[in-house]
């Protein structure tokens, strides 16, 4: 994994007591150096066992600021600070209907669901099916059985649960997919990396009823999203910020 180094694999030794320590301190950690303010994103991060969602053979390793190998091509689990990174421009929130193109693990996808409450809906599609297997896997032994999960094209959305108050993309493009603008609510926000110059930023877009507000959040390092609107694509929107 380019710019990453990826620790080797073992058998997992640490007990869940271990995991459930690391885990308190990865919060405190996030809290810290200013990734994580909102107290349902917190008390999500708490919740969800991050181990639960990453291959055997790399669990031990749950809580490092390292991406960590998933089945699929070149599929990845983010870094921990990745999700607040993501969530907390986005303000996701209770009773939100929250679209997620890439699903990886799950365990970005059962953050949400925890801090969307059951009052909110989350939508994920994926379109390695070995990687949707194994996310899909996951949030059901986690009891997770109320997410739509879609394994499909994530740059054409999902446009039967549409329209959608926050829809996060969690892979590089150059543009925003034209589906997924379209299929945010006006109001709503989006997130996603986008490669301008050979450089990835993080970029949130509001849709206002006057056009699209754009800022740069920080610059990342994800992934190239596949599919009709991946890199190389027939992408097309046009982002400007005003």
């Amino acid at each position: 994994m380019q710019g990453w180094v990826v620790p080797p694999p073992k058998t997992p030794e640490k007990s869940k007591e271990e995991l459930r320590k690391e885990r308190e301190e990865k919060v405190r950690w996030l809290i810290r150096h200013g990734y994580l303010r909102s107290e349902r994103i917190k008390d999500a991060m708490l919740k969800v066992p991050r181990e639960d969602f990453i291959p055997i053979l790399y669990k031990d390793y749950a809580y490092l600021e390292v991406p960590l190998p998933l089945p699929g091509e070149n599929a990845t689990i983010s870094c921990p600070h990745s999700y607040p990174l993501f969530y907390e421009p986005l303000g996701l929130d209770k009773g939100y209907k929250f679209l997620e193109v890439g699903l990886g693990s799950g365990y970005g996808t059962a953050l949400a669901r925890e801090v969307v409450g059951l009052e909110g809906l989350v939508v994920s599609i994926e379109i390695d099916p070995l990687t949707f297997e194994f996310a899909k896997e996951n949030l059901n032994n986690a009891g997770y059985h109320d997410i739509v999960l879609i394994k499909g094209d994530g740059g054409l959305g999902y446009p039967r649960m549409s329209p959608y108050d926050r829809i996060c993309i969690t892979a590089a493009c150059t543009e925003v997919p034209s589906p997924l603008m379209e299929q945010l609510k006006t109001d709503g926000k989006l997130i996603a990396p986008i490669i301008e110059y050979g450089i990835q930023n993080l970029v949130l877009f509001e849709r206002e009823k006057k056009g699209i507000r754009k800022k740069i959040i920080c610059e990342v390092l994800y992934v190239f999203l596949k599919g009709k609107y991946g890199v190389g694509g027939s992408a097309k929107w046009i982002t400007k910020g005003f």
